[in-house]
């Protein structure tokens, strides 16, 4: 005598015209959850993020600089570069010279996605024009957080602007504007630290600077 269908769901799933049916209507889901978006896809083809903004004085801009602005054109679909002119500061460039030097900089690393501009206001005024919700700095090992993280808060609470650190290459972490300057002013070799075109300009403005701070005193 024939037996009944199984009524316990496991026993189902492998006996008779019911395990069948069911199995047949499970097999689709399994393969729409073996098809979700993104699982094992390679981080090339991660979405890139919106428009944002890599403000400093770039006096003179550093092999770091540019090693932080280039990982953060892979990242954003627009990336403003953006010489800040602070008043207090006397800079060794002029702002349309870091501007120029950072332009022919990225020109030689094909980075198609970014602008380069100068402001003389605050940052987050120029954010909120461009329409860029994050600013982007390079973070090194030398207390570089302390320092920003307080720019960061502020430029929140001011325009509701975000803030996202990189952090700097470990081979390229001890460059900065200040170290190269100190060390072409005592004669050092800064090779390997800026573009190699920037050398030049830096010692010719270095040498300028000599008779003017001599007058001064």
């Amino acid at each position: 005598q024939p037996l009944g269908p199984c009524k316990s769901l496991p026993c189902a799933l492998h006996c008779g015209t019911q395990g069948r049916q069911l199995r047949a209507r499970r097999a689709p889901r399994a393969k729409k959850r073996a098809k979700r978006p993104g699982s094992g896809a390679p981080h090339s083809t991660l979405v890139r993020m919106t428009i944002a903004v890599c403000p400093g004085s770039y006096d003179p801009v550093t092999i770091g600089h540019l090693d932080v602005i280039q990982r953060c054109a892979r990242l954003f679909t627009e990336v403003h570069v953006v010489v800040a002119i602070n008043a207090a500061k006397t800079p060794l460039f002029t702002e349309d010279e870091r501007v120029d030097i950072i332009r022919h900089a990225l020109a030689d690393m094909q980075c198609h996605n970014v602008v380069v501009s100068s402001t003389e206001g605050l940052i987050t005024d120029y954010c909120t024009k461009v329409g860029a919700p994050v600013i982007v700095k390079g973070l090194r090992q030398n207390g570089d957080y302390e320092a920003e993280l307080g720019m960061a808060l502020v430029n929140r609470k001011l325009a509701g602007i975000e803030t996202m650190f990189l952090p700097a290459a470990p081979a390229l972490e001890h460059i900065s504007s200040s170290v190269v300057k100190d060390v072409a002013r005592h004669g050092g070799d800064v090779t390997g630290m800026v573009p190699d075109y920037v050398i030049p300009m830096l010692y010719t403005a270095l040498h300028a600077e000599r008779p003017a701070t001599a007058a001064q005193r």
